[in-house]
């Protein structure tokens, strides 16, 4: 089975060669059951391209696959680290690419499939985030910062050294902020800098890249209706878990979407009607940040599913697979 160390020149060959197809769109447009619909189809397996999904123990809120869809097909990269664990991009990018050449080694074809822009674009752009400084010392304060001063304070800071990253980062995304700010504080040269020269460098990977999109005010009421079947599926239970295991509330996972707001209400901080309403709110808000994403991707071929069935769109691609 090849591994990480294959020849970089011989992974570039294969790549070339058999090019994933990536599935990607906002929360609830209906991307994992495409991805299984289309694996059945075309003899492939997934690999899994959203932030949430690597941790163990969150899966009501992540909308993590079942155990009767991965029974349909393969999926990698799920349940992979704790929730206590900071996992970089750079570190998901590498495991997908050792994911993908396992799958094809195999004879098999590859299907990248998640929300996450940031991951998406690392593979497909082959950035090479692993060469920006680190410091684990610097890393260490500043998230002793962040959880004595809170998220907010940072990205000010942020503002500061970095305005373009401060712009592109939600004031709630800690571990980014702090990842930005060990960059500048080591280097005295912004991340979007480096991110620049990564930009310049970069050699981009052939993909056949899909977006499915339905009419914003459907996937808004599905968003809601999500978040109702998330909460009687036993999502504010799944929390109680994670904390009573010990994992403290300031965790980058549990301050993620969905498991803040929960948090919050299980420490008295607000009722229940106000927690699942600002769930709803904030994956609407997130819904429309991540359109905006895939949007300025002009490669994206988009699919209206909003009056189709997840086996027609697997049908409706792989068409167009084989009309290449």
């Amino acid at each position: 089975m090849p591994t990480q160390e294959a020849n970089p020149n011989d992974f570039t060959a294969l790549w070339n060669a058999h090019p994933p197809v990536v599935i990607v769109g906002s929360t609830a447009v209906g991307k994992t059951a495409t991805a299984i619909a289309l694996a059945e189809r075309w003899n492939a397996e997934i690999i899994n391209a959203d932030s949430m999904q690597i941790y163990v123990g969150m899966d009501i809120g992540t909308a993590k696959p079942t155990q009767e869809e991965r029974q349909r097909a393969p999926f990698h990269l799920l349940d992979i680290v704790e929730p206590s664990v900071q996992f970089s991009v750079a570190e998901w990018k590498q495991r997908a690419e050792t994911a993908y050449l396992d799958i094809v080694s195999r004879g098999k074809n590859a299907i990248v499939c998640g929300g996450t822009g940031l991951y998406i674009r690392a593979l497909l752009d082959n950035w090479t985030l692993a060469q920006t400084p680190q410091d684990p010392e610097v890393r260490n304060a500043l998230r002793n910062a962040l959880s004595e001063v809170g998220a907010n304070v940072l990205h000010a800071r942020l503002q500061e050294v970095d305005p373009s990253t401060a712009q592109r980062l939600h004031p709630n995304d800690g571990v980014r902020i702090v990842r930005a700010l060990e960059v500048f504080q080591i280097t005295g040269k912004p991340i979007s800098e480096w991110q620049a020269q990564d930009e310049d460098a970069k050699r981009k990977r052939p993909a056949y890249r899909f977006g499915l999109e339905v009419p914003r005010p459907e996937l808004y009421a599905r968003i809601d209706a999500r978040v109702l079947q998330m909460m009687q599926a036993g999502f504010e239970a799944e929390v109680r878990t994670l904390l009573e295991k010990g994992y403290p509330t300031d965790l980058s996972a549990l301050k993620s979407l969905g498991y803040k707001e929960l948090v919050a209400f299980l420490k008295g901080e607000m009722d229940y009607p106000t927690a699942v309403e600002a769930i709803q709110r904030n994956t609407r808000l997130f819904a429309k940040r991540q359109q905006t994403w895939f949007r300025a991707d002009p490669l994206i071929q988009w699919i209206d599913v909003s009056a189709l069935r997840s086996q027609e769109v697997a049908l409706l691609i792989q068409n167009r697979l084989l009309s290449n």
